[in-house]
C-alpha cells in the first residue's frame, strides 16, 4: 500500500470517472486503474463499483476512502511543517476564489507568480463561500479568497484588500443621469442580481436594504457579473460590479459607471485557512503579491 494509491483512491472518488481522475492525477488511465486493482487485491476487498457510471464506492470502500483522507491529511501535514521549516515554497497548494473575484483578481497576480516561481505548483479553483468552507473543513484546498461575511469564525483570516461596489447603469435607465446613485433609487427597475448563495448579492441586499429585485428576477434568475453587465451594455436596466472590474472596462462602457453617494457600500477581501494550516510563509507571500497588484487600481477610482 502506498500513499500514490490512496492518491487514485480519492481521485476515482472526487470524479467517479477513470478518465477524468487520472488526468487530475497526471497519469495514464491505465496506470490509475492498475494501481488501484492492485490495492483492492492486496485489501481482499472492492473499493469501487465499476459496473455504475459514474462509478462508486461500495460499501466497504467508503470506509477505506474516509481512513485515507486521514493518512493523507497526516502526510500532507508532513509535508508541509518540513516546507515551512526549510522556507521552500514547492508542492501543490490549492486556492479556491469566489467568482465575483477571480475575473478581476486572479489576471492581476497569477501570471507574475507562475513566471517567478516556476518551482510552485499553484492550482486555483472557482468556488462559492459555502463550498470554500465545506472544501477548508474536508482538507480538498488550503487557502480560500471570498468576501469577509458572517459564519467564518471556524477560520483563520487574512485581509487582503477592501475594494468599493459600483453601479453600472445602461443609458436607457433614469439612473444615468445621476452623478451619484443614491441606494433609496433601486429596486424600481430591472436590477440585475446574482441568485441566491452568491455572497456578492447577500451583502448588497443587505446594505442597500433591497428586499427584492423582483422585475428582474423573473427575466433572468442565474447569471454572472459579467453576463449581467453585457444586458445592461445592450440597454436593460441596472447591475452592480467590484471596484477591480473598473481597471478592465474599456471607454465606452466607462461611461455606464456611477459611484455610489455616502455611505458607498464596499467589501473586505480576506484569505481564509483553517485553524491547522502550515504554510504561512507561503500565504504571505501570496498576500503580498496580491496586495501590489490591486493597491495602484484601488486607489486609482
Amino acid at each position: 500500500m502506498t500513499l500514490q494509491q490512496l492518491e487514485y483512491v480519492l481521485a476515482l472518488d472526487k470524479w467517479g470517472n477513470f478518465a477524468k481522475a487520472a488526468f487530475y492525477c497526471d497519469v495514464t488511465q491505465p496506470t490509475l486503474s492498475s494501481m488501484i486493482q492492485k490495492l483492492e487485491v492486496e485489501l481482499g476487498m472492492k473499493i469501487f463499483d465499476r459496473r455504475r457510471q459514474p462509478v462508486v464506492a461500495t460499501k466497504a470502500g467508503r470506509a477505506i476512502i474516509s481512513q485515507a483522507k486521514e493518512v493523507l491529511s497526516h502526510s500532507r501535514c508532513l509535508y508541509d511543517i518540513a516546507m515551512e521549516e526549510k522556507n521552500q515554497l514547492t508542492g501543490e497548494f490549492t486556492i479556491a476564489v469566489i467568482p465575483t473575484i477571480a475575473p478581476y483578481l486572479i489576471p492581476l497576480f497569477f501570471p507574475q507568480l507562475m513566471n517567478e516561481h516556476p518551482e510552485m505548483d499553484v492550482r486555483i479553483v472557482e468556488l462559492k463561500t459555502s463550498e470554500i468552507k465545506r472544501a477548508l473543513h474536508d482538507g480538498d484546498i488550503d487557502v480560500g479568497i471570498l468576501a469577509d461575511v458572517n459564519g467564518l469564525d471556524d477560520f483563520d483570516k487574512l485581509p487582503l484588500y477592501s475594494e468599493k461596489f459600483y453601479a453600472y447603469v445602461s443609458e436607457g435607465d433614469p439612473l444615468f443621469a445621476c452623478d451619484r446613485v443614491n441606494i433609496a433609487s433601486l429596486g424600481k427597475e430591472y436590477l440585475w442580481l446574482l441568485d441566491e448563495g452568491h455572497c456578492f448579492r447577500d451583502q448588497l441586499v443587505k446594505y442597500c436594504k433591497l428586499k427584492s429585485a423582483s422585475l428582474s428576477k423573473r427575466a433572468y434568475w442565474l447569471g454572472s457579473i459579467e453576463t449581467f453587465m453585457r444586458i445592461v451594455e445592450n440597454g436593460k436596466g441596472v447591475t452592480f460590479i467590484p471596484e477591480l472590474a473598473l481597471a478592465q472596462l474599456q471607454e465606452k462602457q466607462r461611461k455606464l459607471v456611477r459611484p455610489f453617494a455616502l455611505p458607498e457600500p464596499r467589501r473586505q477581501i480576506l484569505a481564509i485557512t483553517p485553524k491547522t494550516f502550515i504554510r504561512h510563509k507561503l500565504l504571505d507571500m501570496l498576500a503580498d503579491k496580491i496586495r501590489v497588484a490591486v493597491d495602484p487600481l484601488l486607489s486609482r477610482y
